[in-house]
């Protein structure tokens, strides 16, 4: 029977800040993937002038998965298109987000509704994003988090192994997404083709738990951009080589010479 691991939906306590330790971007206990919820497939993450850059396809469901690689629990303040998944504010470190436990693997589905219920997250037009139609346009095109470490942790010596549950079997395609280093740059930035729909709603049950930041500024800070295939070509963030090849009529199909046909043995 399938084990569904809930994240859980932080309260903040805000008192009894440590000093801040030096911010670290990228690295650090969560690894961030998106997952397109319609081919099932992590999307490759291209790194160009010290962006990760990641090509949507319109209309198609996407999830951000978040894996906590540590043996603490962490608060991540997850953000799309420079608003608050949870809370559809502007969104801020110190805000409300998500509680991961030691080793735990979720992924988010949309836009939080209730304690029940999310509005999927769908790739659109930009126009017709949840950020452009409430007046807020500024960021569409980015996915970021905010990790922040517990006050008093207590860790666990080593990842438990729980082959059946839904995090364990969601690791290995979390670990195939790929990042490529793209040096190319593109002549000039294309307008941006994607936003991030307010899509259908659907169940996802979380509930609400006690959690006392470690320090006032968060450990950790990621955030991937995003776009369409045909625009990242353009400014150069997937290299043309890279590029997939779309089933079209081409006038010189042959490339190369292919095998003969097995022989027939006699």
């Amino acid at each position: 029977m399938k084990r569904l691991i809930l994240p859980l939906l932080a309260v903040l306590a805000l008192c009894g800040f440590k000093p801040a330790l030096p911010l670290r971007y990228d690295t650090g206990p969560v690894h961030l993937t998106v997952i397109d919820r319609d081919s099932g497939q992590a999307l490759t993450q291209y790194r160009q002038d010290g962006q990760r850059w990641i090509a949507g396809q319109q209309g198609h469901r996407y999830s951000v998965r978040l894996r906590n690689g540590s043996a603490e629990r962490v608060l991540v303040v997850l953000s799309v298109d420079g608003l608050n998944a949870i809370s559809g504010e502007v969104a801020a470190p110190h805000q409300t987000g998500y509680v991961l436990n030691p080793w735990q693997t979720t992924d988010i589905h949309g836009w939080r509704k209730s304690a029940d219920e999310v509005a999927q997250f769908v790739f659109t037009d930009p126009d017709r994003s949840y950020a452009g139609r409430t007046g807020r346009p500024a960021n569409i095109g980015v996915i970021g988090v905010a990790v922040f470490r517990e006050a008093g942790r207590v860790s666990w010596e080593a990842a438990p192994a729980v082959a059946d549950s839904a995090d364990a079997r969601a690791r290995p395609q979390a670990r195939s997404s790929t990042t490529e280093r793209v040096r190319v740059t593109g002549s000039s930035a294309p307008a941006p083709q994607l936003g991030t729909g307010h899509g259908q709603r659907e169940p996802s049950r979380v509930r609400n738990t006690a959690f006392e930041r470690d320090t006032a500024f968060p450990t950790q800070q990621v955030q991937v951009r995003y776009d369409s295939e045909r625009n990242l070509v353009a400014r150069g963030s997937i290299p043309r080589s890279s590029a997939p090849v779309r089933d079209e009529p081409q006038a010189f199909p042959g490339q190369y010479v292919p095998d003969p046909p097995p022989q027939r043995r006699r």
